[in-house]
């Protein structure tokens, strides 16, 4: 290992425990959301512009170093900022964190994620070597794995960066309108757990099933 990438390791690694120290636990919990709630309106009523740049940093750096919490700041976002300014921001910062993510999996982190992550791996390399970008699709809509896991392993794959934005983008864009349209009730919230039931699930299962199963229909179609 070269020293320039052991100096960016070095600096990922402090940015991550920045991150996580800097964070107050208490921070990271729907009682404390509930309870900023207000102070938080003021404040983007007094600084919207701020405020809404603000929020897509964090977004995008919670996001890219995999720190807990991008939950609660995408609820947080609903119950501050009108609808489709949320909508905008959470679903382009989520992705451009998503993207460093895969980067950093991809440039410095491949040795470590393919052995602390080899059976998902194998399994996604199986995958999207069979159904391509239709593949990491289903990813993003079925909660098969951790959303930061798909990240990582995304970056050991060949998909091409352009692809894997755009797709990452269209995938996590339904959860994203979940978790904010949740978010504008934010105080009748009582867990995270209140937010995906049993059948809000399934219906991510069967979304997520609908692109490999439309890849295996055009396939059948243009091929027979």
């Amino acid at each position: 290992m070269n020293t320039r990438k052991r100096l960016l390791l070095a600096l990922l690694a402090a940015l991550m425990i920045a991150g996580m120290v800097v964070l107050p636990r208490e921070w990271l919990s729907l009682t404390f959301l509930q309870q900023s709630h207000e102070s938080a309106v003021a404040w983007y009523q007094a600084h919207p512009l701020l405020t809404s740049v603000g929020y897509f940093l964090v977004y995008v750096l919670v996001t890219a170093l995999s720190i807990p919490g991008a939950t609660l700041i995408t609820l947080l976002g609903a119950a501050v900022l009108p609808f489709w300014l949320a909508v905008v921001l959470v679903s382009f910062a989520s992705t451009s964190g998503a993207l460093l993510a895969m980067l950093f999996s991809r440039y410095l982190l491949a040795e470590w994620v393919s052995q602390r992550f080899a059976v998902q791996m194998a399994k996604v390399n199986a995958g999207i070597a069979r159904e391509g970008a239709f593949y990491l699709f289903a990813l993003r809509l079925m909660p098969l794995f951790p959303f930061f896991v798909v990240n990582l392993l995304a970056g050991l794959t060949r998909i091409s960066i352009t692809r894997y934005w755009w797709v990452s983008q269209l995938g996590m864009l339904p959860a994203t309108l979940i978790y904010l349209n949740a978010g504008r009730q934010l105080s009748q919230l009582q867990t995270l757990a209140d937010i995906l039931s049993g059948p809000m699930l399934l219906a991510f299962a069967l979304l997520g099933l609908l692109p490999l199963v439309t890849r295996r229909l055009l396939g059948r179609f243009l091929h027979p």
